[in-house]
Formats: C-alpha cells, sequence, structure tokens
C-alpha cells in the first residue's frame, strides 16, 4: 500500500464513530450487516451513519453490496490487513517486539 493509502484508511478510523462502526463490522464478519440494525445498536441517526459509512467506504476499509432492496456492508479485511502490515512491518528492527504477536484476520 501507499502511504497516502494509509494515511486515508487512518484518517477514516481517527473518528470515534467510525471506529465503533468499522469494529462492528469486523465482529459480524463476512456476513455483514445492515444498516437498520446497525444504526440501532449504534444508536446512530441514519443520516449520520450513512456519512460514517462513505468516510469509510471511500478510504476502502468498508465494502458494500445490494441485496434487493438492502444494503449490506462489510469490512474490507484484506485492506484492514494491509494497513496493519504496513504499521509493523520491520517492527523492533526484526526483534519480537510484542509478547503476543497481532495475528492478521483470515476472514
Amino acid at each position: 500500500m501507499e502511504e497516502e493509502d494509509i494515511i486515508k484508511a487512518l484518517a477514516a478510523l481517527a473518528h470515534p464513530t467510525r471506529l465503533q462502526i468499522f469494529r462492528a463490522l469486523v465482529v459480524v464478519g463476512h456476513a455483514g450487516m445492515n444498516p437498520g440494525p446497525m444504526g440501532a445498536a449504534l444508536s446512530l441517526p441514519p443520516a449520520t451513519l450513512s456519512f460514517h459509512l462513505k468516510e469509510l467506504a471511500n478510504a476502502g476499509l468498508v465494502t458494500h453490496e445490494r441485496n434487493g432492496r438492502h444494503l449490506v456492508y462489510r469490512a474490507a479485511f484484506a485492506r484492514m490487513n494491509s494497513v496493519l502490515s504496513y504499521l509493523t512491518a520491520n517492527c523492533c528492527q526484526g526483534e519480537a517486539c510484542l509478547e503476543t504477536p497481532a495475528t492478521l484476520c483470515d476472514c
């Protein structure tokens, strides 16, 4: 990934509401989530949720797909893994620096 893409992804996650939305999508995995239940679970009005989902999608962290009349949003796991890999590449000059290493999601 290019540094510009990393900055865009991290900037999107730097907002508390977007971080909550992204984490909720990571938890549900590939099944994804419709905006209605997501907004209810996070106590967000539809317009606010839509705005934040658009920002996450623009950063490449969220995808959506139409399923009939509904949209299903999913975390973009490949993009998430790329961001994590970028942040931890060459960590501590090759020395183990975490007691429990972070693992990439294989969702």
